[in-house]
């Protein structure tokens, strides 16, 4: 899904490296903004840029969801591909990151609103809400959703990536890691429900494992950085390289009609980028032609059914230098909808991976962490195997 209004100042805060929020000032909306707190030495820079890719899951099962179709598109320009060059070529990725994310993170506050979630309200604000919205014990619950969120960072020791020596995707690989955590979010509504939370006492649930092991580092696993780099190479992805949010959503278009051994889709639903023109890349009127999404589920389905689940993708970008105001108000309020799925996207060169928002913050995950490769496999039973893929 698309997220909206939020665009820039990161400040200052104290949670952990992998989840922070993300102040916006609304006096003024640059695409660059101070990271990290508010004395940083570092200059203005935002992890909201001009790109962002929405994601709208439609399924048809848990009565959560309800059928719904929004919009968008992808435009994508010289001077933008300019800057991801640059950005790739100049100096230490890592440093780069690190001024875009910030070096701390910004405090919940019950002052601040309530904090809507993929679709769902947490209230941890001291004002009485309407129906609809989560009453109990809000920043708690807020918690144990964020935390239940699946988490997919970069990764070390894995198997070399394809003819290459590359066993590590750090510096290169963040929106690759985004965009599985937005397909993996994907999945675990349609298998397990929106009100799904990660047990903590007892072993996981088998859809659970399942998921996951989709998003192993490894040829074996469907939706691996493997697989995926393997399936965008005509749309220009390569090891070592960044990608861009348009790439990505036709690359997850290719990989999700490549059958399996046994002649089955490795994704339970069909797929429909939302493209301004033939082939995205020069921009266009953002328009959902449902005979178009009608079509994709009709193929999907081998002519069974007119509509199936289906997943959204939205490959955006807000501006050339700095994100439209007009945009902000609209990007915020997709985090209401049922089928929410979040954004992933940022600065180029900095991917994550925003699935909420409370006033003028955002809340993401952030696969800019390293950590060695694991193992899940279907007998996996102790909770503590797959706490690498959470945010505490």
């Amino acid at each position: 899904m698309v997220l909206k209004g939020l665009c820039e100042r990161i400040v200052s805060s104290k949670c952990s490296s992998k989840s922070s929020t993300e102040t916006v000032d609304n006096t003024q909306v640059p695409v660059y903004s101070k990271a990290g707190s508010s004395n940083s030495k570092f200059p203005k820079a935002s992890l909201w840029s001009n790109i962002f890719t929405s994601g709208f899951s439609v399924v048809e099962t848990y009565s959560e969801s309800s059928a719904s179709e929004k919009k968008a598109v992808h435009s994508r320009s010289s001077g933008w591909a300019a800057a991801v060059r640059k950005v790739v070529t100049g100096g230490s990725m890592r440093r780069f990151q690190e001024r875009v994310l910030g070096s701390s993170r910004t405090d919940i506050s019950s002052s601040d609103g309530d904090i809507w979630l993929l679709g769902v309200c947490h209230k941890i604000s001291q004002q009485e809400s309407s129906g609809g919205v989560d009453n109990s014990n809000g920043l708690a619950s807020f918690e144990q959703d964020f935390s239940s969120k699946i988490l997919v960072t970069y990764r070390k020791g894995f198997d070399a990536i394809g003819d290459t020596k590359y066993t590590s995707d750090v510096h290169w690989g963040c929106m690759l890691r985004s965009s599985q955590m937005l397909v993996a979010q994907a999945l675990l509504f349609h298998k397990l429900g929106r009100s799904w939370r990660k047990p903590i006492d007892k072993p996981p649930d088998k859809e659970y494992i399942d998921v996951l092991q989709l998003f192993g580092d490894s040829e074996a696993s469907a939706f691996s950085i493997h697989n995926l780099l393997q399936a965008g190479k005509g749309y220009g992805l390569a090891v070592g390289s960044w990608v861009g949010p348009y790439a990505m959503c036709r690359t997850w278009e290719v990989l999700a009609r490549k059958k399996n051994d046994l002649g089955e889709l490795p994704l339970p639903m069909a797929i429909y980028v939302v493209s301004g023109d033939e082939d995205g890349e020069r921009g266009g009127a953002p328009v959902v032609c449902i005979e178009d999404a009608s079509k994709r589920c009709f193929e999907f389905s081998s002519g069974l059914a007119a509509w199936t689940p289906l997943l959204l993708l939205v490959p955006l970008v807000l501006g050339l230098d700095k994100v439209n105001p007009r945009y902000i108000p609209l990007l915020r309020s997709t985090f209401k909808f049922p089928q929410s799925l979040g954004i992933m996207g940022g600065k180029p060169g900095a991917s994550t991976y925003i699935i909420g928002a409370q006033n003028e913050k955002a809340f993401y995950l952030d696969p800019h962490d390293v950590q060695q490769v694991v193992n899940i496999s279907g007998d996996t039973q102790e909770p503590t195997s797959t706490s690498s893929y959470h945010c505490k």
